[in-house]
């Protein structure tokens, strides 16, 4: 009985209207035979509603790939396929399995309806085989690469050429059954279906074809050399098992062996550079052929491992949070609004851009401000590992690069050393101290320094002892130093400098509450219950025990608090209290001796006031106010920017019998000196103005002296203060003791800017100070300063040494003075009381109008 011959694609009727569906997965060419599982509810009443095995439907393909729905006909292919249902099963998980005959190509004309199903208005395409020896072509070109395709690609059984050999019957049956058997993407597949024109499937056949020949050709090239690798790995293990035999024989095996054997796998699993492996394996080769006991074995050994120790990778690490930044330092960081931010608009930018190349930050201040904590609450924000190096004594340049391997002991430099204890390229690397490095004929290591920070170059960081380019540019460099001055140049110019001022009277109360008590008290063994220390304390405590710009020696006196008051927790005795009367230690000792046990050893609350510190902690050490009570003549307040911070400088000039020679002591620096000879030629040059008799600096010597002599002391921003000092000194007007300045004068008695003024008016704020002289030129400066701090100054700008003149002398004559002047009688507030010192101070100035 002969088989019924295949039906043609114009031998079934397709109607102008039919229920459809849309695709989204799966292709169906006509004449193919293709199963498809149902699941979206509009397919499924789709099905529901042309029941029987030989419904027609219409099958269409979405335009967009990443579609899940669509209800318009802008939204699907313009050319479908009309299928027949020849099978339908209802599967458990509430799909449909159909399987779907495809009969020829249709063409969408409109879209009816979407609910509760697609209803397309459709119209059968007409489909006439092309003849001409360009269609041969093809047919015969694409034939041959399916030969090829076949044979280079093991997915494909060898039979496939001959059933598309058989089944040549024209060129768009030979395109649509190619498309239909090979595995292409779906939108290969819909665009094959999609084109009406045989001509144009066959080449977009050919093209795909080509592209699938090519990749199956390079991907067998790739698997040859895959497996001439894997057959030189065989012939090398071959080698080496005969090469451990003969070293047995040879009595030369040992664990040298299975060392070397780890490092290999070590090697092969880490994710190193090209560079780096291969290094790596060449000492693991130069291992392979010396005795485990040898020292050049160790020494290829510790380099092995140090390459496999250092991060060489990066992390993936989220982005920057800066609200969470802006928490951390808020919670770690009382005041220092400007600092934080400063760093806050620096995280911002790495937020916005990551891009590794940039400032390096240099947080300069003095001790105790916070620097190093700053780095570490950076580094919170930031997600990434902490480590900090101390530059600070530094003199060899192979501390920074690494000494070379030719060295007995070498090592990497502290760079590496560093990330190494990090464990990731990306951390944030504190250099404490960068300004106290030295220098001798080792190197000079803030030179090697210039590699580390530049960003320009720190990308193949070549430390010596690795001899290996190293990508430093993902560290975050932030550098801590005191003093900027002692940073060379050329190093200074590679980072961002972020000054960090003192603290207020206000700050340091909000620090020790927030966080310095908390603190030592959790080292000590205590808790708030053992011990309290109220505002008027605090406050006291740090006026009176502590001077400084941070709050270093502010911990160290609270930590005493706690030691004695940790000997009284602890069941000790407690140590007599300093400055106590023995009146009131016997009284104490007979106290604990009666007191009961228990409350020895479970003592209530010590709280402790103002009035206690002495008691316990001595007298202290800092007055109120260091500055002079009364107005004295030829004493003047100068303000003074040091590593500490800033500090009042006292200034004192003194005449005596001579001939108008000058002396300076108080270890003062020779710009110093310089600027004390260009205040006095200035006081000279305008003796007539001040009332000042020239003959003065012709009979008298003058001494200029600036107490702390044990101190060093330098710059040019006492100048006006050496002005003003010797101006009163010679015509005999007092300063205003409640008044301090600076400023740098020049012969003609210009008055030019300095620099340190927030940490200057910040030491007169801790003073007591009242009015603050300053040069005209900082105006910009107090921008700076805290509301408290200007809230509670007076502040003159001047540019010319006449007007602090003005501002800083008092309108009187002090009795004892000598002065051109008619002296006037002695203020009670200001001179001594009492008629004997009343008649001492008149010979005095009858002695001072005589000479």
């Amino acid at each position: 009985m002969a088989e019924p011959r295949e039906p043609t694609l114009a031998s079934v009727p397709i109607p102008d209207e039919l229920a459809g569906m849309c695709l989204f997965s799966t292709v169906v060419f006509p004449l193919d035979v293709v199963s498809v599982q149902l699941n979206r509810p509009r397919s499924l009443r789709m099905i529901t509603a042309n029941p029987g095995e030989s419904a027609i439907v219409a099958c269409f393909f979405p335009r967009d790939p990443e579609a899940t729905d669509v209800t318009a006909a802008e939204e699907l292919l313009p050319v479908g396929v009309a299928c027949r249902v020849i099978h339908r099963m209802r599967m458990p998980n509430e799909t449909v399995q159909v399987v779907f005959q495809g009969l020829r190509r249709i063409k969408l004309k409109q879209v009816l309806r979407a609910e509760p199903f697609l209803s397309m208005r459709v119209e059968a395409i007409d489909e006439r085989e092309p003849r001409g020896s360009d269609v041969d072509g093809l047919i015969y070109r694409c034939m041959e690469m399916v030969d090829a395709l076949v044979k280079g690609d093991t997915g494909y059984p060898p039979e496939m050429v001959n059933i598309l050999r058989m089944n040549i019957a024209g060129g768009g049956r030979f395109a649509d059954l190619i498309g239909a058997h090979l595995n292409w993407p779906v939108s290969v597949k819909r665009r094959i279906v999609g084109l009406e024109s045989v001509r144009d499937r066959l080449r977009l056949v050919e093209e795909t074809l080509q592209e699938s020949v090519a990749k199956v050709q390079v991907e067998g090239e790739v698997a040859q050399k895959t497996r001439a690798n894997l057959d030189a790995r065989q012939r090398e293990h071959l080698l080496r098992a005969q090469l451990k035999t003969i070293r047995a024989e040879l009595g030369m095996e040992g664990d040298g062996e299975a060392e070397t054997a780890d490092l290999r796998e070590r090697v092969a699993a880490a994710d190193l550079p090209a560079e780096a492996r291969e290094a790596a394996v060449r000492e693991l080769d130069r291992m392979g052929a010396m005795p485990a006991a040898s020292s050049e074995y160790h020494v290829a050994r510790t380099y092995v491992s140090w390459i496999l120790d250092l991060p060489w990778g990066l992390a993936v690490r989220p982005r920057v949070d800066l609200e969470k930044a802006r928490r951390i330092l808020e919670r770690d960081h009382h005041g220092l609004e400007d600092v934080k931010e400063r760093i806050l608009q620096f995280l911002a930018v790495r937020r916005l851009k990551d891009d590794p190349r940039g400032p390096i930050l240099c947080l300069a201040g003095p001790p105790g401000v916070g620097k190093t904590s700053l780095g570490k609450s950076v580094a919170e924000a930031l997600g990434r590992p902490y480590v900090r190096v101390s530059v600070g004594g530094l003199r060899d340049e192979a501390e920074i690069k690494g000494h070379r391997r030719t060295y007995v002991g070498a090592m990497p430099g502290k760079i590496l050393q560093a990330l190494k204890r990090a464990g990731a390229r990306d951390a944030l690397f504190m250099l404490d101290e960068i300004d106290k490095m030295g220098s001798d004929v080792r190197g000079d290591p803030s030179s090697a320094m210039l590699e580390v920070l530049d960003p320009e170059q720190n990308a193949a960081f070549l430390d010596h002892y690795l001899d290996l380019p190293f990508d430093l540019s993902r560290v975050f460099f932030v550098a801590t130093a005191n003093v900027l001055d002692n940073i060379p140049g050329p190093l200074r110019d590679r980072m961002e400098v972020v000054t960090l001022s003192g603290y207020t009277l206000h700050e340091k109360r909000e620090i020790a509450c927030r966080h310095l008590v908390p603190r030592v008290l959790d080292e000590h063994g205590l808790s708030a219950k053992d011990l309290t220390i109220d505002d008027e304390a605090l406050a006291a405590l740090i006026e009176g025990y502590t001077r400084e710009a941070g709050v270093r020696e502010l911990q160290r006196k609270l930590a005493a608090l706690c030691r004695q008051r940790a000997l009284e927790v602890a069941g000790g005795a407690p140590s007599p209290s300093k400055g106590q009367a023995p009146a009131a230690k016997a009284g104490a000792k007979a106290a604990s001796k009666t007191a009961p046990k228990a409350a020895a050893k479970h003592p209530g609350a010590l709280a402790v006031t103002a009035a206690d510190l002495e008691r316990l902690l001595g007298p202290a050490p800092f007055e109120p106010s260091e500055r002079a009570l009364d107005p004295q003549v030829g004493v003047a307040l100068g303000l003074a920017w040091t590593p500490a911070g800033g500090d009042i400088l006292s200034i004192e000039a003194a005449l005596v019998p001579g001939k108008g020679q000058v002396k300076i002591t108080g270890r003062l620096g020779e710009v110093m000196k310089e600027s004390f000879e260009a205040a006095y030629s200035w006081v000279r040059s305008v003796a007539e103005e001040l009332g000042i008799d020239p003959g003065e600096f012709l009979r008298h010597d003058v001494h200029l002296h600036v107490p702390d002599g044990a101190t060093p002391k330098d710059g040019p921003s006492a100048g006006v203060t050496i002005a003003t000092c010797l101006a009163s000194l010679y015509t005999g007007k007092p300063v205003r003791s409640d008044l301090a300045m600076t400023g740098e004068i020049t012969l003609k008695g210009r008055v030019l800017p300095v620099g340190g003024i927030k940490e200057k008016v910040l030491a007169a704020h801790r003073a007591g100070v009242k009015t603050v002289l300053l040069p005209a030129a900082n105006r910009k400066d107090l921008a700076r300063l805290p509301e408290e701090v200007k809230a509670q100054l007076t502040f003159v700008l001047t540019e010319d040494a006449h007007k602090n003149l003005e501002a800083a002398l008092m309108p009187i004559y002090l009795p004892g003075t000598r002065t051109r002047s008619v002296v006037e009688p002695p203020l009670p507030s200001v001179g001594p009381a009492g008629p004997e010192a009343r008649a001492r101070e008149g010979r005095r100035t009858r002695g001072a109008r005589e000479d």
